[in-house]
């Protein structure tokens, strides 16, 4: 799974610091699935505590410390980066009526909610860990339809940089698609 790192021309002048590479996710392509549901929904942005509610990507090297990457960036707050490849990847997968973000002007039937609980590479292993808190609510009534949390955790061949950032990728790639899946079994 390629990962998409986008070049940054910064004001450089003397003795300025050159900014960190910047890192996209991908979005799932293909989600196998037969069949379609007449629903519509709507992706809000995802909430996340402040170490994720920003473009740093999180290391955490060792059980209750937190710290974020010195040669990374995300290429936006990554809840909005998590919000737009999951509109994208409910586009790719064509099983909903229509999708977007709150604004879209669309007459959804269901908003999705969700909470990123962890994004980030653990030391100890490393191993990159996605998880997000993920709710389906009626548009009409405000009643919770469903609730469950995804979780994925993959290898990372290094606790810094593209190789790390490859990680997480993958690991929000599984998320995602099971996201995905999920949503369109419920509503």
């Amino acid at each position: 799974m390629a990962v998409a790192s986008l070049s940054l021309a910064g004001c450089a002048g003397l003795g300025a610091s050159k900014p960190p590479p910047t890192y996209d996710l991908t979005t799932p392509q293909k989600v196998a699935r037969a069949g379609t549901t007449r629903g519509q929904l709507l992706v809000a942005e995802a909430t996340a505590l402040s170490p994720f509610d920003s473009d740093k990507i999180v290391v955490r090297p060792a059980a209750g410390q937190v710290a974020a990457m010195s040669d990374a960036q995300w290429s936006d707050r990554l809840p909005k980066v998590v919000q737009a490849r999951m509109v994208q990847a409910f586009e790719n997968a064509n099983l909903l009526r229509a999708v977007g973000r709150p604004g879209d002007h669309i007459a959804a039937d269901y908003d999705l909610l969700m909470d990123i609980r962890s994004f980030q590479i653990a030391a100890a292993g490393p191993v990159a860990e996605v998880e997000i808190s993920v709710k389906i609510v009626s548009d009409s009534n405000g009643h919770i339809a469903a609730a469950r949390i995804f979780r994925a955790s993959v290898p990372a061949a290094a606790t810094q940089g593209a190789a790390a950032v490859a990680a997480l990728d993958a690991a929000f790639a599984k998320v995602a698609t099971d996201i995905v899946l999920w949503t369109t079994k419920v509503i």
